[in-house]
């Protein structure tokens, strides 16, 4: 550790060494010289740090409840253990503190509506950068919303019930404003919880019985159908879209009558042609899980996260998930800062922290 030797070596190699510190380490470090402290605003920096391997060290799936006003519980699915994130109340707006709801993450964003503001709030807490986003109009309805990242910022699409006919409207940080386009018919609300699964460039929903998938292509802001034969006996059905690159389409569903599931399977898209069975949940397994949601499906809502396809009930504190590498069904452990008393009200989000994500 001879400070003569470290001192003469060369910039680039430091600074490649630093790539692979985990973030919260290497946040530590920002203090000790002004240097470090300029590498946070560093594109390149950033640019090699996300594609190190610390930066895989970093994965939450994060709890949001309204008896959780200040704090946010994590669980680490890396080391698999409960942590507590504090919510950096500076990066509101005056005012914007007081009433919020998280409706949206993605890519390290995390995406609040403020009702007393009448706006958004997009946020990297990592990066503790944040950015106030105007509704198109008030009062402003939404449904529907999802956070999709994009290689030069992200986009916001929501359905808007203010009309007749619902309107979508894309909020694209590159430009800073808002488009609207054409709604879709029929309302897609069967599920106020699940976002669209955002796959080769659109966004997929599935509509009420009869299901199928229709698609919103967020590039041209024009609707399309995934033209693609349903399984039968479906009860109901949810989209996951996987891996980085979107390329994966995973739709998990029950099988059964008269709103009744007997058993739930897992199928993935194949070639954009056909539906392929991939797992059936454990008998044990689904018999759980439709007992806590009371066949009441529309509180049923599926997200990705690291290599999982996790299922999500607002009524019931635990998260079941399914590994796609290993092939396996699990349970997430209850956070043990629930207290019993509450029954209804939890929504999971991935949250993978990233340095690059801008607000």
């Amino acid at each position: 550790m001879d400070p003569v030797i470290w001192s003469k070596l060369p910039q680039e190699l430091l600074e490649h060494i630093l790539c692979f510190l985990p973030l919260k380490t290497f946040l530590s470090l920002r203090s000790t010289c002004k240097h470090f402290n300029s590498l946070v605003f560093s594109p390149t920096f950033i640019t090699k740090h996300s594609s190190g391997s610390g930066s895989g060290l970093c994965s939450f799936l994060l709890l949001s409840h309204q008896q959780f006003y200040s704090h946010f519980p994590l669980y680490d699915t890396i080391i698999g253990s409960w942590r507590d994130l504090a919510l950096p109340f500076s990066l509101f707006p005056p005012f914007g503190s007081s009433q919020f709801n998280l409706i949206s993450s993605s890519n390290g964003l995390l995406c609040f509506a403020l009702p007393s503001c009448c706006s958004f709030l997009v946020c990297n807490m990592l990066a503790k950068s944040s950015r106030v986003i105007e509704l198109p109009f008030f009062p402003f309805s939404f449904e529907l919303l999802t956070l999709v990242s994009t290689p030069k910022g992200y986009k916001i699409f929501t359905l808007c019930t203010k009309f007749s006919s619902n309107q979508a409207f894309v909020y694209d940080s590159v430009v800073h404003s808002w488009t609207e386009h054409d709604g879709y018919q029929p309302l897609l609300f069967e599920n106020f919880h699940q976002e669209g699964a955002f796959y080769d460039g659109s966004l997929c929903f599935t509509t009420p019985e009869p299901f199928s998938v229709v698609c919103f292509d967020l590039g041209t802001g024009k609707w399309g159908n995934l033209n693609v034969e349903m399984p039968r006996e479906l009860t109901f059905v949810r989209l996951v879209s996987g891996v980085s690159d979107r390329k994966k389409l995973y739709m998990l569903g029950g099988i059964g009558s008269n709103g009744i599931s007997r058993s739930m399977r897992l199928w993935e898209l194949k070639e954009g042609k056909k539906w392929e069975e991939m797992e059936r949940l454990p008998e044990l397994m689904c018999r759980k899980f439709v007992s806590v949601c009371y066949h009441n499906y529309e509180h049923v809502y599926c997200f990705w996260h690291r290599g999982m396809i996790c299922v999500c009930c607002h009524t019931w504190p635990e998260i079941l998930y399914y590994k796609v590498e290993r092939r396996s069904w699990h349970w997430l452990p209850k956070c043990p800062w629930l207290p019993d008393k509450w029954s209804c009200g939890f929504r999971w989000f991935s949250f993978v922290p990233q340095l690059h994500a801008l607000a």
